[in-house]
C-alpha cells in the first residue's frame, strides 16, 4: 500500500488484533461481522462522543469530539472519540485554536479495564496519529470506562509506541497476503462477537467465506 489514506487500515483494528489476530482478519480481511450485545452497547456508548468535530470550551480546555486522524508512517486512519487541548505556554501552537496547547486523546470504552493491552495500544495509536498531524509530543492519554464511570490515565512511552509499530506491521503483512491465522481457543472466545462464524472453521483450512458458501448450498 502507498500513502493514499483511502487504502490505510482502520485504527480500531488494532484493538481487534490485540484481542485476537484471527478476529481481526475475519473482520478486516474476510469482512465477517455479527452484532451482539457488546457491539450494540459499544455503539450506544460512543453515540455521545461521535458528534463530528464538535468543539467545546471548558476554562483552559478545548474539546474536539469525533476527530478524524491518520498516520502516514504506520498507514492507519480512524476517529478519536475525544481530543482534549489544554492551554499551556509550554505546549505547541495550534493555528485553528489560536493558542498553545498540550494534546491528549481520550477513548471511551464500555465495561471496565481489560486484562490485555488492547485498549491501551489503540489509544497509543491515536496519539501517534495526533503527534504526526499536529507536530506535538504526547506523553499521556485517557481511557474512560463506562462501568467504573471514570477515566484511567495511560502513560505513553517508547515501549508502547514500538508495540504499535510492530502490530501494524504484522497487520499489513497479513492483509497483503490475505492471511487469516488459526489461533488457540480459550475462555476469551466466549465473549467474541464472531465465535459462531469462527469456531466451526478453526480446524479446517478453507476460508470462512468458502465455508459459509458451502453450508448455504448444503
Amino acid at each position: 500500500m502507498g500513502n493514499n489514506p483511502d487504502e490505510f487500515l482502520m485504527l480500531s483494528g488494532i484493538q481487534h488484533f490485540v484481542f485476537c489476530p484471527r478476529q481481526w482478519a475475519l473482520i478486516h480481511i474476510e469482512q465477517q461481522w455479527e452484532e451482539n450485545v457488546r457491539t450494540v452497547e459499544g455503539q450506544h456508548l460512543h453515540r455521545n462522543a461521535d458528534q463530528p468535530l464538535v468543539k467545546e470550551t471548558r476554562g483552559k480546555k478545548k474539546i474536539i469530539r469525533a476527530m478524524p486522524v491518520q498516520s502516514k508512517t504506520i498507514k492507519i486512519n480512524g476517529i478519536c472519540d475525544v481530543v482534549e487541548f489544554i492551554n499551556d505556554s509550554n505546549g505547541v501552537f495550534i493555528p485553528d485554536l489560536e493558542g498553545y496547547f498540550k494534546v491528549y486523546p481520550v477513548e471511551y470504552k464500555r465495561g471496565k479495564p481489560k486484562e490485555n493491552d488492547a485498549d491501551i495500544l489503540q489509544l497509543v495509536a491515536q496519539a501517534i496519529c495526533l503527534e504526526e498531524m499536529l507536530l506535538v509530543d504526547i506523553d499521556k492519554g485517557y481511557l474512560f470506562y463506562n462501568d467504573i464511570k471514570r477515566r484511567v490515565e495511560v502513560k505513553i512511552d517508547q515501549k508502547l509506541r514500538k508495540r504499535v509499530y510492530d502490530i501494524t506491521e504484522k497487520m499489513y503483512d497479513y492483509y497483503k497476503k490475505s492471511y487469516t491465522p488459526k489461533v488457540k481457543t480459550g475462555p476469551f472466545c466466549r465473549s467474541c462477537s464472531l465465535k459462531d462464524i469462527c469456531l466451526p472453521n478453526l480446524m479446517i483450512k478453507e476460508p470462512v467465506s468458502r465455508y459459509i458458501e458451502r453450508k448455504i448450498s448444503e
